[in-house]
């Protein structure tokens, strides 16, 4: 075989490689786009529930699981630890998917950004609605 035609194989090769290598993360994140609707507005709802006082609304928007594992109490006593009343911008990281839940890094800023708290929430979909099934501070 001459060496010319051996390189134009691998070339060719490695481009059909990369083809279907893009082709399956825009599938992927396109999956991820489309499934992952309606977690912001449950983000929304449950900070908003929070700043209402409304903490029994907001621990309402938790799956099962979770409120099996943190109970009403505990759960008052983690957003009392996080001092929420001191933090006004929001800005969401990108989702990460594990098995079928999703996890998003929701980063809470002061109003003079000096400081952030990071905070992960992973989302499950019970039913046709997504709920928080874990929130946990972010290690720095």
């Amino acid at each position: 075989m001459d060496a010319t035609l051996v390189k134009d194989i691998g070339f060719k090769a490695l481009l059909v490689g990369g083809a279907v290598l893009v082709s399956f993360w825009t599938f992927n994140a396109v999956k991820l786009v489309i499934s992952a609707r309606g977690i912001n507005p449950l983000v929304r709802k449950f900070f908003d529930q929070i700043a209402a006082g409304r903490i029994d609304a907001a621990y309402g928007l938790t799956t099962k699981t979770y409120k099996t594992h943190v109970k009403r109490q505990d759960f008052l006593k983690f957003l009392a630890s996080l001092n929420l009343n001191k933090y006004r911008n929001l800005k969401s990281g990108r989702p990460r998917v594990q098995e079928d839940q999703i996890i998003i890094t929701l980063n809470l800023k002061s109003e003079d950004k000096q400081d952030e708290l990071p905070l992960d929430f992973t989302f499950a979909k019970t039913d046709n609605d997504w709920k928080i099934d874990r929130i946990a501070k972010v290690n720095s």
